[in-house]
């Protein structure tokens, strides 16, 4: 009850840019609540903290149980200056071909499950005067195709983030977006494995309109990704959303982060032929019949 350093939660701190937050804040003299859904997790990341003081919390953040009992654990330490709503998965599908129980786990795990959190932290933020961090990504900007169920969720997650910086205002509780792009989390092996077996749920109609274009997509992020930036630049990132004095509202970071954010402002008719291209996308009305 008596620790005076700053205490942040990070959810989704089991593996990629929440596992490097989590050991970034414990590094610089932070505690860290650490979310994670299996305890062993959490006992390999407390290991790798190196002296830093990192408190595992069992948290699946669709689980209203778990979100409760990370609360009052919380609450009996006595403070919470932060929180990092970073948990979440990517799921990569043709819109017309994705599983509709599919989209709605990916919306209660990126969205509601962000929200859930975030209501339960409140009232301790509020009373640290302290900080929330939206993790989003470049592709609310820049949209490619395929990538609607994960960017549909992300935009959501950007709209409470941008409504809950106004409404928390007043109280002195700072709101800030971070958006990555390519960042090498060791996440494209997972979206694509999800990704093919979507497909093979779609049969062969499915896979007849948009497997070569949908091949091609998934090539070029698991390039893009295998070249991105490690998972500390997110978290760096992250840390100086947290810590500054005067935090922007939003954080660009990651690989082609900039270039990316600046393509997103081309007109729309010149963004479809760049992202046509950067995908080898069929031209409109090739495949009419």
């Amino acid at each position: 009850m008596n620790c005076t350093r700053t205490h942040t939660l990070v959810t989704g701190s089991s593996s990629g840019i929440g596992r490097a937050t989590a050991l970034r804040l414990a590094a610089a003299g932070q505690h860290v609540y650490a979310g994670v859904r299996h305890p062993e997790d959490g006992e390999k990341l407390v290991r790798s903290a190196a002296g830093g003081e990192i408190t595992p919390l069992i948290l699946d953040v669709t689980e209203p149980g778990h979100i409760e009992a990370a609360a009052a654990a919380i609450a009996a330490h006595g403070r919470l200056d932060g929180l990092v709503n970073n948990a979440g998965y990517g799921l990569a599908c043709p819109t017309e071909l994705v599983p509709l129980a599919a989209f709605r786990r990916q919306l209660e795990v990126n969205v509601t499950g962000q929200l859930a959190v975030t209501q339960a932290m409140l009232p301790a933020l509020r009373q640290a005067r302290g900080r929330i961090v939206m993790v989003s990504t470049i592709g609310v900007r820049f949209t490619p195709p395929f990538a609607g169920p994960l960017d549909a969720a992300k935009a959501a997650l950007t709209a409470l983030g941008d409504t809950l910086r106004q409404e928390l205002a007043p109280w002195g509780v700072r709101v800030v977006l971070v958006e990555p792009a390519s960042i090498n989390s060791g996440a494209a092996d997972k979206v694509t494995r999800d990704a093919a077996a979507a497909l093979d749920a779609a049969g062969p109609r499915g896979r007849a309109l948009y497997e070569a274009a949908f091949t091609n997509m998934l090539e070029v992020m698991e390039r893009r990704e295998s070249h991105g930036s490690p998972p500390e630049v997110a978290a760096a990132a992250i840390v100086r959303a947290l810590t500054a004095p005067r935090p922007r509202a939003v954080y660009l970071t990651g690989r082609y982060s900039r270039r990316l954010a600046l393509l997103s402002r081309l007109p729309v008719p010149v963004l479809d032929r760049a992202r046509r291209r950067v995908f080898r996308l069929p031209a409109p009305g090739t495949l009419a019949t």
